[in-house]
This record gives structure tokens, C-alpha cells and sequence, in this order.
């Protein structure tokens, strides 16, 4: 099996998914702007070959490199990124090479702008935010006098909260409009819950092989726009109603062969889209969860998402077992804040729980902050006081 691995130097975790491939017999072909020599040592241990680009957002490149591994090693299986970023590039390089396995670019709407995504969740029965494409400000005020203040707005086709706004006044909305570019955005209602997610394993048949989620207690627009500490937890089990609503969503957008991130609002009171307890649609993330919360999953989980993702690609299976399972949680702290404790404090403290600890990627600290440390516990009440604990400001 010939398996092409877009980008696999970012985030850096993604050298597991093409290291677990090649444990698994796959030839890992690898194609990436980042010169050779700057690939770790793992990295370069699981390619079979890897080819470089001046920069993967110039298509003939990465055409070509395609069609150099397959005169090299014959026909391509499968092509995929496990990213964001990439998803529509992907689609268009199975398109052109006739790779089967996977979305082609007349399935991006439906999975790239949110705007169609809620005509998924609709199919599933799954509430989600009345919404309004925004064209001009009498539009805008329409939709508002309709739903009230204040209203989100966000880019219909975007990665993470970047572009995201909570108008909450007239005034806000003329700051809105004064600055507004091209970008097509949605203006939807406000929801007061917490965002939560059902991440999965699909096989060929569109039947979860592992199921985890997260919850991420801040909201992550607040968390970007006002360079807030981040506090995001896997948690040590799966709601049976979000466990659910998360296969009924699997069954609405046809995912099959993939690992995908849904992400939806746990309500916090009553209000128009449900009861408090309730889940409401979010959106789609036809990948893994972002940046290390594949590997937070197996410390929750004691497993390997990694290889059970390998397992699903090459044998549409896995029987990689699931141990004890507990909350692995992520305090990313900031370096524009201060704190009470010193990083040496949080290391003394929580020694034995902490399991990983550094700095973040300048690409996702944004969303995630600057010094990150992965801890794991066996109860909510020593989460909340490690949170408390480790990001206490002066």
C-alpha cells in the first residue's frame, strides 16, 4: 500500500500517524516544505521517501512530487493531510490522481463552510443556530432584531476561532463593518453552553472504531481574541447522549476511512435550541483533533489513537486494547500573564501527574498559549484544582 502523507512535519505529532503506517507494512511517502535535514530523526525514520517543495500552496509542486512517486512506487491508495488546512487541496490532488479513498472537491461545501454544515445536522435531527449570511448591515440588523444581542459572527469557511467576533451592541457591529474584508461571513445567534466534541475512528463502513471526546471550558473565541490561559480536557468518558448524537452525525456527512473532530455546544440553560444538558450542532473537522489532543487521547485512554487510526487505514480494524481511562488535561499558560505559581512551582507540585510539558508551536499558540503542561487525574475535583492551581494570576 502507497500511502502519500501531505505536510507530515505539522503539527509535529503527525510523524505517530506515518510511523504507525509503516509498523503496519505501509510504504510512507511524504511531501512537505520543510527541508529534509530539519525533519526529526522520527519523522525521517517512518518515510520510505520524502520529496520537497518550495511551498505546498503552490499546486504544480505538489502535483508534480505525486506524480514522481508514482513512477517511483506505482499507484497512490491513499493521500491525506489529518489537516485543516489542507482539506480542499487534498481533495483536489485525489480528483486529479483518481484516488478513491477519500473526500473529492464536490464534498468540500458540505464539510468546509459552516453555512452547509448545518444542513447536515439538520438531516440528523440535530439542532443548531438559526444563522444569517451577511451581505450588508440592514441585513445584519434584520437577523438581529430577530434573534438579539449580542450575535457571533465568523468566517463561513475558516480553521478555529480566527475571524471570530461577538457583536454585542449597534456600535459593535459598525466596528464590524468598518473593518470587514472580502470574507463571506455567518452571523448566528448566540449559544450559552460549552463547547464539547466527539472525536472518532470511522472504518469503511461508517461504524466508529474508538470514540473519545473533549471539553474545552473556555470559550475558544474568548481564549483567541483575549489571549486568555487555555483549559481543554479529554475527558475520562464519553456522555451516552453525546456518544449518540455524535453517530448520528457520522451517519448524516457519509464519513467513512477517516478521524474526525465534531464539535457541539453542551447548553447550560434553557433557551430556544434545547434544555440545559441538551447538545446543539457546532461544526464538522473532517480530521483529528488539532495539535497534541490525539496524544492527550491515549494518555486519558491509556491506548494508541495513532495506531488504531493505522490499523483502520490498512486492516478497516484494530484491536488495540483501551486501559484505564481518566481526564488528561491541558493548562497552557501565556507569557503576557502573570502567575502566581512559577513553572517550577507547577512541575514540584503535580510531579507524578504531570506527563508532558513545553512550549507551543507559534502556529497554534494562538489557540493553546505559549507553555503548555499535559497532567493526568482521576477525579473532576482534582482537575478543577489544578486548573485553579496552575493558572491563578497575580
Amino acid at each position: 500500500m502507497n500511502f502519500v502523507y501531505i505536510s507530515p512535519n505539522f503539527p509535529e505529532n503527525h510523524w505517530l500517524f506515518c510511523r504507525r503506517l509503516r509498523d503496519n507494512g505501509v510504504t510512507v511517502l511524504g511531501i512537505g516544505d520543510c527541508p529534509y535535514d530539519n525533519l526529526t530523526n522520527e519523522l525521517r525514520g517512518s518515510l520510505t521517501e520524502y520529496y520537497k517543495v518550495s511551498s505546498l500552496e503552490h499546486y504544480d509542486e505538489v502535483y508534480r512530487a505525486i506524480a514522481y512517486f508514482i513512477h517511483r512506487y506505482g499507484r497512490i491508495d491513499y493521500l491525506e493531510s489529518n489537516n485543516e488546512y489542507w482539506l480542499e487541496q487534498d481533495a483536489m490532488l485525489r480528483r486529479d490522481f483518481n484516488i478513491a479513498t477519500g473526500f473529492l472537491p464536490e464534498d468540500m461545501p458540505q464539510i468546509k463552510f459552516k453555512s452547509r454544515m448545518k444542513e447536515k445536522y439538520n438531516k440528523a435531527g440535530i439542532p443548531v443556530a438559526l444563522h444569517h449570511m451577511v451581505v450588508d448591515k440592514l441585513g445584519c440588523a434584520a437577523f438581529i432584531a430577530k434573534v438579539g444581542y449580542p450575535v457571533i459572527v465568523k468566517p463561513d469557511n475558516g480553521v478555529g476561532a480566527i475571524g471570530t467576533f461577538r457583536i454585542n451592541n449597534p456600535e459593535d457591529l459598525d466596528t464590524f463593518f468598518a473593518s470587514k474584508d472580502g470574507t463571506q461571513y455567518i452571523m448566528e445567534e448566540c449559544i450559552d453552553g460549552t463547547v464539547v466534541s466527539y472525536d472518532a475512528i470511522v472504518n469503511g463502513r461508517g461504524e466508529p472504531i474508538f470514540e473519545a471526546g473533549n471539553l474545552t471550558i473556555d470559550s475558544i473565541m474568548d481564549i483567541v481574541n483575549e489571549r486568555r490561559s487555555c483549559r481543554v480536557m479529554i475527558r475520562n468518558r464519553l456522555p451516552e447522549a453525546l456518544r449518540d448524537i455524535g453517530r448520528a452525525a457520522l451517519k448524516a456527512f457519509g464519513v467513512k476511512k477517516r478521524m474526525v473532530h465534531f464539535e457541539f455546544f453542551e447548553l447550560t440553560r434553557d433557551q430556544r435550541i434545547g434544555k440545559a444538558g441538551t447538545y446543539a450542532g457546532l461544526e464538522v473537522n473532517m480530521r483529528p483533533c488539532g495539535g497534541i489532543l490525539p496524544t492527550m487521547i491515549n494518555y486519558a485512554y491509556s491506548t494508541d489513537v495513532y495506531q488504531i487510526w493505522a490499523d483502520m487505514i490498512v486492516f478497516d480494524e484494530s484491536t488495540k486494547p483501551v486501559g484505564t481511562q481518566q481526564y488528561c488535561v491541558l493548562a497552557g499558560r501565556r507569557n503576557s500573564r502573570s502567575y502566581v505559581m512559577s513553572l517550577d512551582d507547577v512541575r514540584r507540585e503535580y510531579y507524578g501527574h504531570i506527563v508532558e510539558e513545553g512550549p507551543v508551536d507559534p502556529a497554534l499558540a494562538t489557540d493553546m498559549g505559549d507553555y503548555l503542561f499535559l497532567a493526568v487525574f482521576p477525579t473532576w475535583e482534582d482537575v478543577t484544582a489544578f486548573y485553579d492551581r496552575a493558572l491563578a494570576e497575580r
